[in-house]
């Protein structure tokens, strides 16, 4: 980034369906393990689609170094607040080594629903009979059923508060709900405070669980879900021709990053230099001709960020959710903004392994790919068997040697807001 100082991401910590550390993650990766199965952890018998990809002997204590604090924790916050204890370890930032005014925290949250069964003596007093719901009684005697700590749970905001109290980082502090683009939203305002001058490291990243009753049902009643169970490991299948919808998920990835001179004083590992974040949105008309314009404005952002060519990228970490008309309006923005270099250049698609999950699925993304530079290999996209003509992307369906250490990447909602992020392993 020209005029600016260099920011460089020192550590990655994973929660995720394929595995919670990064060693674990990345052996799944790269050896084409899925995290998608049946739901386990409520009945599903009811739902159009049967399948998850649930986070398996996931220990908060392990992580969390608080323990009265879970009861004030949905699995959202636990997962991020995880994540995020796991980068500063791998980042070696610990207490006593940084100046905790200087340190800072960014992070992307998703939806937070509440668990019917929490507001059931409220309503059951808000009640005159099995049918019927006095409003008036609400504020006279169902308030008093809830728990005065109810909300805390359920705040987009506490990712965040729980992640700066957990670490003191007593720097600026901020969230990022922008569902799917969080994640790399929020790397981009960590990075904008570093180059201000107003932190020298930040802790950023997202996390959203949406493994949640009520989550389940909107997404089975909205969102394009596979319906696919006869083989759940291959129901996710970005870009593939058969495709028919994405998977819930859960997830968290969180990193350290900061000023490069400032890892290079105390030795710390860097996975890659952030050159360059950008964002753009589709605008009106966005169900059909505009469709993929934001992710277009998004990539070519990012490039002039960077101040590289699309040809110097080594690979995207596509969006990828698997979706009919989502993977087509992805691959429609990658050659709006690359041309025809976008067929040229490896594309994998993360969500194969571990489906769908707001915010925190970017930032695993984004975490697969920091170590696929570290390892210098690409994972395949799994379940990539028919190419879709109509998408003209170069999808890696097998693991691939990385001999080209720049890469891109991109997530993108439902209503078109796009975000891009280029890192260079260095």
């Amino acid at each position: 980034m020209a005029g600016s100082c260099r920011v460089v991401i020192s550590g990655v910590g994973i929660v995720s369906p394929v595995g919670i550390g990064n060693d674990a993650v990345w052996d799944s990766l790269i050896h084409g393990r899925s995290g998608v199965g049946f739901l386990q952890s409520m009945p599903s018998n009811a739902f159009p689609s049967r399948l998850a990809a649930e986070i398996r002997d996931f220990d908060p204590l392990e992580h969390i170094y608080c323990r009265k604090f879970l009861k004030l924790m949905s699995r959202g916050i636990q997962i991020g607040t995880a994540a995020a204890s796991m980068a500063m370890l791998d980042s070696g930032l610990a207490p006593g080594t940084f100046d905790p005014d200087r340190l800072g925290v960014t992070f992307g949250s998703g939806r937070i629903s509440t668990h019917p069964e929490e507001l059931v003596d409220a309503a059951s007093a808000s009640a005159t009979s099995e049918s019927s719901f006095e409003h008036t009684r609400w504020g006279e005697d169902a308030m008093g059923k809830i728990t005065p700590l109810w909300l805390l749970k359920r705040l987009p905001n506490m990712p965040a508060c729980h992640v700066s109290i957990q670490h003191d980082a007593r720097g600026p502090n901020n969230t990022i709900t922008s569902r799917d683009a969080s994640a790399l939203l929020a790397l981009a305002e960590g990075v904008r405070v570093i180059e201000r001058g107003a932190a020298d490291a930040m802790i950023v990243g997202a996390a959203s669980s949406n493994i949640h009753p009520v989550d389940l049902t909107k997404f089975n009643l909205f969102e394009d879900l596979s319906r696919q169970d006869s083989d759940p490991e291959t129901a996710c299948r970005p870009f593939d021709m058969t495709r028919d919808g994405t998977i819930v998920g859960e997830g968290s990835a969180a990193f350290v990053i900061e000023r490069l001179d400032h890892a290079a004083r105390r030795g710390a590992p860097i996975y890659a230099e952030v050159l360059g974040v950008g964002a753009g949105f589709d605008g009106s008309g966005s169900s059909q001709r505009f469709a993929g314009r934001g992710l277009s404005i998004a990539v070519q952002a990012a490039l002039r960020r960077a101040e590289i060519d699309p040809r110097e990228i080594g690979h995207i970490n596509a969006d990828g959710k698997s979706t009919q008309q989502g993977d087509l309006i992805e691959a429609r923005g990658y050659h709006w903004a690359m041309g025809d270099v976008a067929g040229q250049i490896p594309v994998t698609a993360l969500k194969s392994y571990f489906g769908h999950f707001d915010g925190g699925s970017g930032a695993v993304e984004l975490a697969g790919s920091l170590l696929a530079l570290k390892h210098r290999e690409l994972p395949g996209t799994l379940n990539y068997r028919i190419p879709d003509p109509r998408c003209r992307l170069n999808v890696a369906p097998e693991p691939l040697a990385l001999r080209n250490l720049t890469a891109m990447s991109v997530n993108r909602t439902a209503i078109g807001q796009s975000v891009a992020a280029i890192v260079r392993a260095i």
